[in-house]
């Protein structure tokens, strides 16, 4: 690592330094703060009803005194199955408050890949609400045993929503929110050290495996924030009215709108899902001040027609983040209403501060920022991670920082392979320029980002594996107009087993992976390529797809 001063401190906007002294501190401390000093003032907007600060306090104290008086306190793991929605922060600063860690579960999730991140993190309780699919698949997990007790929280407590409630059952195990509300005299002491979240990324294998951030980690990627922001001018506390359409269990949503907002005592515009017309309508009507999205919320934005009529002067900040944003996107929407479109780079592991594009001044084509302060990068040797490289040459992308996680959960190998020098190997391809800009080339693992959700190939071919038609099969991403990319299956069958068709392979995968998962394009082979070593080259696929992506563009197009 170099010496300071570090190359992208003299590309730094006015204002902002990279030494900022990081305070050890709580998530449980920074939410206690923000209800007391903004009491009457709106903390989350949903279904047009409004909920204050201080309501959201009382909630939040009766989920931790709940969670408490059922048993789940210190040491102990709550799984979150929940969409975008009230209960999600009531949850999730419940369990905090009770001294647990919280695992989330994606409602995008396969059943078979809840049962893994449920055994895998020993959470024996899940909150979720009172509609399908939600919960009727935590009643399924919990017949199953994989889970001892369910918390149907109430779709209707602020406005009707498009899904009709499920009559529960009477049955033990089995409980509402509002049924066994409690209050407690006192609560556990929370230190900084202490994990707050289990948040499950994949690997190489294609297991979802648990990144350990800690309250800690956190609370320094929204001090970086702060930094970042602030010394640019753009904080506005009690101000900002932020839309949420991107899912609260996704990292990027969870630190960058619901902990940074309500530590900032704003007003978060929560949405179960992102719509054109809605999104429109929050901020031409309801004056939404700024607006954080993944690639394909900002395609569709780009595309729509008449867009550039629209009216766009309440939105103070616009980013996108989540997957690689094409340029022409970027520069499309810019072009039409006259608004940066920010981005950057970061990661589960990163909580997920990593690098963003300065909000004023220059930038450059292509780049994902420069490291925010306290966060140290480089890039080194593929073939050597302790090799670091200089400037314009491309390598593993590594960083170091207050925010980084110290491993995963029950997983000692993997954390110890992940780190070098002490510094994370991010798996992400790419350089620095001698203004200390970086670029993303490609990725080092075999992950899939689709529409801002990793999917895992392997996870995708042991599901296709079971098939009886299927002899081998590789799953490998490519481009998409619109996700940005998508899975792709290549199948061989077995000597005189019948074809099947796209659909049919979807249709067979239901309930194994995720419908984010499922493949968009399917090719038989007569045989699929090999390492010299025989394992199955998801490399020479991949290659074969870029190089038909790239004949298929048009000349001084980018494919």
């Amino acid at each position: 690592m170099a010496e300071r001063p570090f190359a992208w401190e003299k590309s730094y906007p006015q204002g902002v330094r990279w030494d900022v002294a990081f305070k050890p501190a709580t998530i449980t401390d920074m939410f206690a703060a923000s209800v007391a000093a903004n009491g009457p003032r709106p903390a989350i907007e949903f279904r047009d009803q409004t909920i204050i600060y201080r309501d959201l306090g009382a909630r939040v104290a009766g989920a931790a005194a709940t969670l408490q008086r059922l048993g789940f306190g210190p040491g102990t793991s709550v799984a979150l199955y929940l969409p975008n929605h009230p209960w999600h922060p009531i949850a999730f600063f419940g369990a905090l408050q009770a001294g647990a860690r919280v695992v989330h579960l994606s409602p995008l999730d396969a059943e078979r890949t809840l049962r893994h991140k449920l055994t895998d993190s020993s959470a024996r309780i899940l909150v979720t609400v009172d509609i399908e699919p939600f919960v009727g698949m935590a009643l399924k997990l919990m017949d199953a045993g994989v889970i001892d007790r369910v918390v149907a929280c109430p779709d209707d407590a602020w406005g009707i929503g498009p899904e009709p409630a499920t009559a529960l059952p009477d049955r033990p195990g089995l409980s509402r929110f509002d049924a066994v509300a409690a209050t407690a005299d006192r609560w556990p002491l929370v230190k900084p050290d202490d994990i707050a979240l289990l948040q499950y990324t994949g690997g190489t294998t294609g297991l979802p495996k648990g990144a350990m951030l800690s309250h800690g980690n956190l609370m320094a990627a929204l001090q970086m924030y702060e930094a970042w922001y602030g010394g640019q001018g753009v904080v506005r506390r009690g101000a900002e009215r932020v839309i949420c359409a991107l899912p609260l269990f996704h990292i990027y949503a969870l630190t960058t709108i619901l902990l940074k907002q309500i530590s900032n005592g704003n007003e978060i515009m929560l949405r179960t899902r992102f719509d054109v017309a809605a999104t429109l309508r929050d901020i031409e009507v309801k004056r939404a001040t700024a607006f954080s999205g993944v690639p394909t919320m900002w395609i569709a934005l780009a595309n729509l027609p008449g867009i550039e009529a629209r009216d766009f002067s309440s939105l103070q900040l616009c980013t996108s983040g989540g997957a690689p944003l094409p340029i022409e996107v970027q520069q499309r929407f810019e072009r039409l209403t006259g608004h940066r479109l920010g981005g950057g780079w970061g990661m589960t592991e990163t909580s997920p501060a990593g690098t963003l594009i300065p909000i004023f001044g220059p930038t450059k084509i292509g780049t994902v920022g420069m490291p925010l302060p306290g966060i140290e990068m480089d890039v080194v040797a593929l073939d050597n991670p302790t090799h670091v490289l200089p400037p314009g040459e491309t390598g593993e992308i590594r960083i170091k920082g207050p925010n980084v996680t110290r491993g995963y959960w029950g997983q000692p190998e993997a954390s110890a392979e992940a780190f070098v020098d002490g510094r994370f190997l991010t798996g992400d391809v790419g350089y620095m320029d001698e203004d200390g800009f970086f670029f993303l080339v490609d990725r080092k693992k075999d992950l899939i980002i689709s529409g801002g959700f990793n999917v895992y190939p392997a996870m995708i071919e042991q599901a296709i594996y079971e098939h009886t038609s299927v002899a081998e099969a590789v799953v490998v991403g490519i481009a998409d107009d619109y996700r940005g990319e998508a899975a792709k299956a290549f199948v061989t069958l077995r000597p005189g087993a019948p074809t099947f068709s796209l659909d049919e392979l979807r249709a067979f995968l239901a309930g194994k992976v995720g419908r984010h998962e499922m493949p968009a394009a399917l090719e038989f082979r007569d045989s699929l390529p090999r390492t010299p070593v025989g394992k199955l080259s998801r490399l020479d696929l991949r290659n074969e797809e870029r190089a038909r992506q790239k004949q298929s563009s048009p000349a001084g197009e980018r494919p």
